[in-house]
């Protein structure tokens, strides 16, 4: 099968998309690519296709690449955009590059539209070698999965079964003109050795090597599906109702994973925490085993690179963002039927008009009472405890006094308003999404 019925064959599924977007770096690939899809849509109903270049700026060369790429779209009739990113600072360089390039070219896709780039099977094969020894698990070894979400729309890679030499091929027979990149010569970067050095070595003695690396990548990939299938089933047996759905934040019930093996626990909160943080290493999983086997009375948390588990009333909650710190609010002075900022605390609602009186707007205090109808003055700290707040909000939750006196919690049914219904305090809590990664 020609290259070129292979490409239309892997790009079936998406042949109904809005549009395809083609990220164009002037290099081999993604020019074969280009050329190869202008010349199927000669011939082919496909979606109308255009071109992206993102410029780095990290070296003098490439500089250039801007006006190769121009050249290049209007000699196809390619519509071309050009993006400008800045690559923050940090220990992969590689990685700060990718992670700009990625986020620049997800702001282009609109819904259902489909972002085309050019890794190839030898790519394929160098990134499960270099996960191999990163020492990655079942999803880090499937390598690059064919298709992706990416913003609104998708990421597709459909020359994956495709060689290196295959595109160069091509290339030569077509007369195709592409731009070097100098930085894939420096053999300080992790892939360009693996590539330079380590994989002709082994090609040597395997010719079949990448073809047989890329196998096994879509091997992993399958079992990677079955885990996540089995933690789809553990995770739903742990998202039973908590009685406090306003809070919003991801949890787990911590009975539902404790009857689970060591191994079953572990891919379930993999699964779970994967669109929150950054994978834990293999020694890092001691936290959850601490966090886990906690005593009754203790308060232990997990710290994660994007966030921390905490553990409270036989749930595990993930928090983030403003959930890592304390909010610190003075007592402040409110009316009714108003919204009260609270900074990095979310806001807070009075329904209703409250009575003349010195009402403030606060948070729990040491010894503090509330006075509860038929049952006295009750410590908060009691009160709390019963109702199953969790340790962690507690200190977070607003509270409305009355001339010093707490007269008011939000959100707790019975505790949050008149007992006439004549005014409540309603609160809403900060978002999580700044875990999100």
């Amino acid at each position: 099968m020609t290259l070129s019925a292979r490409l239309l064959e892997s790009l079936a599924p998406w042949r109904d998309a809005p549009r395809w977007h083609l990220a164009l770096s002037g290099g081999l690939d993604s020019t074969v690519l280009l050329h190869l899809l202008v010349s199927l849509a000669q011939r082919e109903a496909l979606p109308p296709i255009c071109a992206i270049h993102i410029h780095h700026g990290l070296q003098a060369a490439a500089d250039a690449w801007p006006a190769h790429c121009r050249e290049v779209c209007a000699a196809l009739s390619v519509p071309l955009q050009i993006e400008y990113v800045h690559v923050a600072a940090g220990a992969s360089l590689e990685r700060a590059a990718r992670d700009a390039r990625y986020a620049a070219l997800a702001t282009r896709l609109a819904a259902g539209e489909v972002l085309l780039t050019a890794q190839h099977r030898d790519d394929q094969a160098e990134t499960l070698l270099f996960r191999l020894l990163r020492g990655a698990g079942v999803q880090g070894l499937a390598a690059m999965p064919t298709s992706r979400v990416l913003g609104l729309g998708l990421l597709v890679r459909p020359l994956l079964s495709c060689s290196r030499a295959e595109l160069q091929a091509y290339a030569q027979v077509h007369a195709l003109r592409w731009v070097e990149d100098p930085s894939n010569g420096d053999e300080q970067f992790s892939r360009n050795y693996l590539r330079r050095r380590v994989l002709p070595i082994i090609q040597k003695r395997w010719p079949h090597a990448s073809a047989s690396m890329a196998r096994s990548a879509a091997h992993l990939h399958e079992a990677g599906q079955l885990l996540d299938e089995l933690a789809q089933q553990d995770v739903s047996a742990g998202a039973e109702t908590h009685g406090l759905a306003w809070l919003e934040l991801p949890c787990l019930a911590l009975p539902a994973l404790q009857v689970l093996s060591d191994a079953r626990q572990r891919n379930a909160l993999r699964y779970w925490l994967r669109p929150l943080t950054a994978m834990p290493d293999s020694e890092h999983w001691a936290g959850w085993r601490s966090l886990r086997d906690a005593g009754v009375d203790a308060v232990p948390v997990w710290k994660l690179a994007a966030g921390e588990m905490r553990r409270s009333e036989q749930h595990i909650w993930w928090l983030s963002g403003d959930w890592l710190h304390m909010p610190a609010l003075s007592n402040a002075a409110v009316q009714g039927d108003q919204v009260v900022v609270l900074p990095g605390n979310g806001s807070v609602r009075i329904d209703g008009m409250l009575p003349a009186g010195n009402w403030q707007l606060g948070y729990r205090r040491a010894g503090e009472q509330m006075l509860l109808p038929g049952r006295g003055h009750r410590d908060l700290k009691r009160l709390l405890n019963e109702l199953g707040v969790p340790v962690f909000l507690r200190d977070r939750l607003p509270l409305l006094r009355l001339d010093n006196h707490v007269v008011a919690i939000a959100n707790l049914p019975g505790l949050h308003g008149a007992h006439d219904g004549s005014w409540q305090l309603q609160w809403q809590p900060p978002s999580s999404d700044q875990g999100l990664s």
